[in-house]
């Protein structure tokens, strides 16, 4: 058995094994067992009694996260001429179309979040292969297709982001940064999760919250005892 690293047994003795901690104790924790030199991203993961194999179970949506991500947020915003000022005076990095298209579909994905109207998806649905495996193909349920593009622009920079559980049943999600205070994360952490329990499927059995960690990048994972959520 291989020896623990000093920053490795620093955090075996801040967590207790087997312990559930309430939100508000994982959030302090989390900045403790932090060791990296950068600010690492401030992460949850929900493992969700559905079967997503089935589409009336499939739970994915959107949540404004009410202190932000922390990080900057990319955004290309594609539009009809008329709109371009509105999404450049709402903050989006790039604005245009068919230059932005001809740029994807030569392997330029250089952005986070892409946003566009649905008369120009017929144009998008070409650059699927490109934009789908990354995650960047806009859609309606996420509010990335719509006809008021800077309000879309502005939410997103806010800290607006999108979610969908996984073929495993887990929704996992960065929520801001380890760097926030433990007031931030929580606001986040809570936020996140009490959209994630009113979106729950009415065909679902039993547990819907089957277990809720939360960690930093490279960290080990925090457990929650979902049952502290409203208590915090």
């Amino acid at each position: 058995m291989s020896k623990l690293t000093k920053n490795q047994k620093l955090v075996a003795d801040k967590i207790e094994a087997g312990k559930a901690y309430s939100l508000k104790e994982a959030c302090e924790l989390v900045k403790e067992i932090t060791t990296t030199k950068f600010d690492a991203s401030f992460d949850i993961d929900i493992r969700l009694g559905v079967d997503p194999r089935k589409a009336n179970q499939m739970v994915r949506g959107v949540v404004s996260l009410p202190n932000g991500t922390g990080k900057q947020v990319r955004v290309l915003c594609l539009c009809t001429p008329d709109k371009e000022a509105e999404a450049q005076a709402a903050g989006a990095d790039y604005v245009g179309l068919d230059e932005y298209i001809n740029k994807i579909k030569a392997g330029w994905t250089d952005v986070d979040v892409i946003i566009t109207m649905p008369a120009i998806m017929g144009k998008i649905g070409a650059l699927g292969r490109i934009l789908g495996p990354r995650g960047l193909m806009p859609n309606p349920k996420s509010g990335t297709v719509t006809m008021d593009v800077a309000k879309a622009v502005r939410e997103v920079k806010q800290g607006k982001i999108d979610f969908k559980v996984d073929k495993t049943g887990i929704v996992h999600a960065s929520i801001g940064k380890v760097s926030f205070t433990t007031e931030q994360k929580l606001g986040n952490a809570k936020e996140f999760i009490n959209t994630i329990i009113k979106l729950k499927p009415a065909t679902a059995k039993g547990t819907y919250i089957k277990s809720i960690y939360l960690s930093s990048t490279m960290s080990r994972g925090i457990k929650v005892d979902p049952k502290t959520v409203e208590e915090a």
